[in-house]
């Protein structure tokens, strides 16, 4: 199973997502924790990394943890989306491997990865993804 964090960044009915170099699919910002790191250390490392914005860990809430099959990896690899929304300082900037950042909407869900899918209809069934 791969383990990864994400941001879940709300504005308006949207939410921010991100595309990198060479990707065809749109995903939360967010990504891998490294040996040692807590959630909320793997939370502020990426998003300084792929948005060059800072998170406020204060602020940080669980949203949930989410499951799916892993884009781009054979059948059977699993990832685990674990979500928190967290206030920031700094405008989302496309950063390292960023070709481009986006507010997408519901309608947009057929563009993103399985486990954002899954995480596209939790927001839309609670009313905070338009």
């Amino acid at each position: 199973m791969i383990d990864k964090i994400a941001w879940i960044h709300l504005d308006e009915g949207k939410i921010l997502s991100t595309r990198s170099r060479g990707k065809d699919v749109y995903y939360i910002p967010g990504g891998k924790r490294e040996p040692g790191e807590t959630d909320l250390d793997t939370l502020t490392r990426e998003i300084a990394e792929e948005l060059a914005i800072m998170i406020l860990p204060a602020t940080a809430t669980h949203l949930g943890a989410f499951h799916a099959q892993a884009h781009g990896h054979a059948d059977g690899v699993t990832v685990r989306m674990t979500c928190y929304t967290a206030e920031h300082h700094g405008t989302p900037t496309a950063a390292s491997e960023i070709e481009e950042v986006t507010w997408l909407t519901y309608a947009d869900r057929h563009r993103v990865s399985p486990v954002d899918q899954i995480i596209f209809d939790h927001l839309h069934e609670t009313g905070q993804l338009h």
